[in-house]
C-alpha cells in the first residue's frame, strides 16, 4: 500500500496537436502510407512529424514474423501494392524531405523477402527527388539469396563494404 509517484514532467508526451502535425498526417493518410511512428505506437511522433519526419514502413503493416520486441502486427499480408513506390516518391516530394527513411515489415512469405519492392522505392524517390538521401532499413531476408544485391543495385551509393 504504498502511493503512487507522480512522473516527472518531462516523461510526459503531449498529444500531438501541431500544425505541422495535421500537415504530415495528412500526406500520409492521402497517399495510404504506412509509418513505423503509427504501427509501433512511437511515443515522439508528435515530434517528429511536427517537423515532417517520417519512417516509411513499406510492404504493408502486417508482418509474418512475431518478434517479442515489436508492436507491428503479426499475420498473413495482404499482396504488394505495386503502385506504393509511386506514393511513397510523391510523399517525400510533397514533404520536402531531404532525408527519408524507408523500413519494412518481415515478408518472408515472398520469394526476395521484398527486396525488389525496396529496389522499386528507392529508384521511385531518386526519380522523384534526385537529392533526397534514402537511408534503408531491410528485414535479414533470412534464406532468400540475392536478396541483398537487388536492394544494392538499385542504391550502390550508400554501401561501401564488400557484400561476401
Amino acid at each position: 500500500d504504498q502511493d503512487v509517484l507522480r512522473k516527472p514532467d518531462w516523461i510526459r508526451v503531449k498529444a500531438p496537436m501541431s500544425k505541422g502535425y495535421a500537415e504530415t498526417r495528412d500526406i500520409v493518410k492521402s497517399h495510404r502510407l504506412v509509418t513505423v511512428c503509427e504501427e509501433a505506437g512511437c511515443p515522439n511522433i508528435g515530434e517528429c512529424w511536427e517537423k515532417k519526419h517520417a519512417t516509411f514502413m513499406i510492404m504493408g503493416e502486417i508482418c509474418t514474423r512475431a518478434c517479442a520486441f515489436c508492436n507491428v502486427a503479426t499475420g498473413i499480408p495482404t499482396a504488394l501494392d505495386p503502385d506504393e513506390p509511386a506514393r511513397i516518391a510523391h510523399a517525400v516530394k510533397q514533404m520536402g524531405l531531404t532525408h527519408v527513411v524507408i523500413t519494412s515489415v518481415d515478408r518472408d512469405d515472398l520469394a526476395d523477402g521484398g527486396a525488389q519492392h525496396f529496389a522499386e522505392v528507392i529508384s521511385a524517390i531518386r526519380a522523384a527527388t534526385p537529392s533526397t538521401t534514402i537511408e534503408i532499413l531491410t528485414p535479414d531476408f533470412l534464406r532468400k539469396d540475392g536478396a541483398l544485391e537487388i536492394v544494392v543495385a538499385a542504391k550502390p551509393d550508400v554501401f561501401n563494404h564488400n557484400l561476401e
